[in-house]
Parts: structure tokens; sequence; C-alpha cells
């Protein structure tokens, strides 16, 4: 853990202050629209604990900014890492009066060739996780009335093939920001969804690989099929911080979706049976596991975690070698 500068935050600040001279706590802050979020809200002012995997990434995320900043090596699939991690926030920056659940991985390809374990870490990282740094701030936000933004994304408007971890996990983590708002409001914490379409993070590289999701993409509106990058996306979000917003759309138009989310998981269908009948199993195949660079330093991680408390040479969710 590194900590540049010091700052306090108490209850005193009202709701619809401004962000400076607050604290914010940004999960998977090491690259993509985490790094880009952690920038935009430090140059508004905000003191920022910056959470994730990546140590040196991580730290050259965190030397960009401008102000207070406080690194925290984390994996937000441990609850006991997290306890730390707020604690750590609590002495070094103050209460925070934003967390930002960001941290996500995915991975690509048919559900039956994909690994299990790799399957159910996508689902610990971005479902689990979201619910573990909740916990973990929760006693911040109850001192500050704070806010809490939970990135999800149009894959919980209608679930594509081949991203079957992914889909799942988004649905369950915008499920879950939903029955929390509802808790905490009472007690003065907002509570906002965020919803990603194309961004231009590493994970995204991996999705052009594979026929299905290309062609989804391709029977898409042009403006729909538009790459924003993740600094365009971080304004969106950080607009929605400010606002201590409901929902965030990224890009604004997905707001108009809403009314038709019925309609995603049939037309998504519909696309997907024409362009799997076309496409041999083979090219189906290929590009299965983990996507982006970031969601490939998690898993490794997370494999050398297992190794070094299970069988050297297999970890949970693998299959033993075949026998000769």
């Amino acid at each position: 853990m590194t900590a540049r500068g010091s700052h306090e935050t108490g209850a005193g600040h009202a709701p619809g202050a401004p962000l400076r001279g607050r604290v914010a706590v940004v999960t998977g802050a090491a690259r993509g629209i985490g790094e880009a979020l952690a920038r935009r809200l430090s140059a508004a002012g905000m003191a920022v604990a910056l959470l994730g995997r990546e140590e040196h990434t991580l730290r050259a995320a965190a030397s960009a900014l401008c102000g207070p900043t406080l690194c925290v090596e984390a994996d937000v699939t441990d609850p006991e890492a997290l306890d730390r991690a707020a604690d750590e926030v609590a002495a070094r920056l103050g209460a925070a009066s934003v967390v930002v659940a960001n941290a996500g991985v995915a991975a690509g390809g048919p559900f039956r060739l994909t690994d299990a374990g790799l399957w159910r870490r996508v689902v610990d990282v971005n479902l689990t996780g979201s619910a573990n740094t909740a916990r973990a701030f929760l006693p911040h936000l109850t001192r500050t009335r704070g806010y809490f933004l939970q990135v999800a994304s149009t894959a919980a408007f209608g679930s594509a093939p081949l991203m079957s971890a992914y889909c799942a996990s988004k649905a369950g983590a915008e499920s879950f920001a939903q029955a929390l708002r509802g808790e905490v409001e009472p007690d003065g914490i907002a509570v906002g969804i965020a919803y990603l379409h194309w961004t231009g993070t590493d994970m995204l590289t991996g999705l052009d690989d594979h026929p299905v999701l290309r062609a989804l993409r391709a029977h898409q509106p042009d403006f729909a099929r538009r790459v924003h990058s993740p600094e365009q996306v971080a304004e969106w979000l950080a607009t929605g911080v400010a606002r201590r917003a409901t929902h965030v759309y990224a890009p604004p138009w997905l707001r108009w979706c809403q009314p038709l989310r019925p309609l995603f998981p049939v037309l998504v269908a519909r696309a997907a049976r024409r362009e799997l009948r076309r496409t041999s199993a083979a090219d189906l195949a290929a590009g299965t596991g983990v996507m982006g660079e970031g969601g490939r330093a998690d898993w490794e991680a997370h494999r050398a975690t297992l190794r070094s408390t299970t069988a050297p040479d297999r970890h949970p969710g693998e299959q033993p070698p075949p026998k000769p």
C-alpha cells in the first residue's frame, strides 16, 4: 500500500456538496475505465484511493493523479483484503464519500469449452466482488451519506452467446445494486447503476475475435457500433457521480433503450442463431478463455494463489489430465 498526501472527510459534507475535498474509492483502477475515472475524479478535487490487482500498473496510475492518493493492491473477491483496504482509506484519506465498484473481467467462448474455474472467476469478480466492495465500505458511506456506483453493462439488457459468465454476472450486479438501493436509502446513501456499451479497453479487443459477437455488433445501427474511449466514458461516469445519479448511461442515448429491454433477448437470439448456423465449431472455439490484459493478470494471480494452497499441477475447476 502506498499513499501520497492526506485528507480528512467527515459527515459534515451534505449529499449535494461538490466533489472537491471529498474521498473516492475506485476498484479496478489499474487500467481502462477505472484508471480514467480515477484521473477524472482527482482532477475534480477528490482524494482518490485506487484499488486493483496489478501493483506496478496501479502505482503508475496513482502517480499520474494531481491530488492526494492511496494505492492499495487488493482482490475484490477477498473480503478480508477489502476490509483492510477500507481501514487504510479511513486512516490515510478519511471516510469515503464515493465508492465505484468498477472491477471486472470477462471470458469468451462456448460455455461447454470454458474452464469451469474461469467461468466462476468472472462471476466472483464482477458480482461477488461488487458485493464485497459495498460491504467493506458501507460504514464509510453511512458516515458520509455517500454514493455507491455499480458499473454494469448493456450485457444486462440482452445476453450474448459466447459471453455467458460476463452477461450473467453483469445482470446480477445490476440486480444487486437495485436491491441495495432500497436498503440503504434510509441511511442517506444513494446507489447508482452505470450502463456501459462498447468501450475501447483491452477487454474489447477480444470481442471481434468471436464470429457471433462480431456479427451481433455488425447488426447494430451505426451509432450503436461506435466505440467510446475510456476517457469519454469516465467523463460520463464522473458527471453521474457529481449528480448522485440513479442511472448513468455511457453513452447517454442508452437511456432510451430501457423501455425496449424486453425486446433485446429476442433480437439478440435471432441474430446469434443465424450466425451460429453459418460458423464452424473451430471458429466458435477460437479465442476461448479470459479476455484482455487486465483479465489475464487477474486470472494468473488467482491461479498462483490457488497453486499455493492446492495441488501444484491442478486447481479447482480444472479437469485432471487425460490418462495415457
